[in-house]
Parts: structure tokens; C-alpha cells; sequence
């Protein structure tokens, strides 16, 4: 066992890396960026629909294999915990837990997809 106090960057990217689920149930957050690192290692989220976790995390259809997490909006224990098993069921099953961890790793927050967003809206005032 053991403690470490302070902040790793390094340690942390290992650990997110190492993870299969990402918990993270905010009350409230402004906008989120480990959900996004969560994404890019192939662990996946499991959030409250609040925020940048709104903005960032789609919840996941295995009739369709879209989406990228598991998203939960009332702020309860219980509803919370369902979205958490809704999650260990779909690690039950591997090849869908792959795609579901590939469509995170696939999801673009890259600053040319906000910029192409940008132009697009400008176009559309223009005319």
C-alpha cells in the first residue's frame, strides 16, 4: 500500500490509462477535462449530465453502438449506481466493450473540429 501526496501528471495518465471505468457523479461541473482524458485512454466515463459532462459524454446504445459513456442526470445515490451497473453489464460483454471503448477514443475535442464548428455557425449568420 501505499500514499502519495502532491500531484503526479505522470502518475495520474497512468492511472486513468490503467482503468477500465471512470466515476465521476458532479453535482456541478463548469466544464471537465479528465472525462476527456478518460475518453482518449479508452476508459470510460460514467458521469452526471451537468456541464462540460453534458457536453462531452454520450450515452451509450448497444443496439447501435453510438455513444462513448454512461450518463446519469438525477443527482441521486441510486440513479447514480444504476448507471454504474449499466456499465458492468456492457464490460460483461467484450466485443461491445471494445467498440464502446473505441468510440471514446475516436471522439474529437480537438481545436480544428471547434474551429470548423465556428465557421460553420459564421456561415450561417452571413447569409
Amino acid at each position: 500500500m501505499t500514499f502519495k501526496t502532491g500531484f503526479d501528471a505522470s502518475l495520474a495518465h497512468r492511472m486513468m490509462a490503467g482503468a477500465d471505468i471512470f466515476l465521476m457523479p458532479s453535482l456541478y461541473e463548469p466544464c471537465g477535462l479528465t472525462q476527456m482524458y478518460a475518453l482518449k485512454y479508452g476508459t470510460v466515463p460514467v458521469v452526471r449530465g451537468t456541464g462540460g459532462l453534458e457536453d462531452t459524454v454520450s450515452s451509450f446504445d448497444p443496439s447501435t453502438g453510438r455513444g462513448n459513456g454512461f450518463k446519469f442526470y438525477v443527482y441521486e445515490k441510486n440513479v447514480f449506481l444504476e448507471s454504474f451497473h449499466q456499465a458492468l453489464n456492457i464490460f460483461k460483454d467484450p466485443s461491445t466493450w471494445k467498440k464502446l471503448m473505441q468510440n471514446g477514443m475516436k471522439t474529437d475535442f480537438s481545436w480544428d473540429r471547434s474551429a470548423k464548428e465556428y465557421v460553420d455557425i459564421y456561415k450561417t449568420i452571413r447569409k
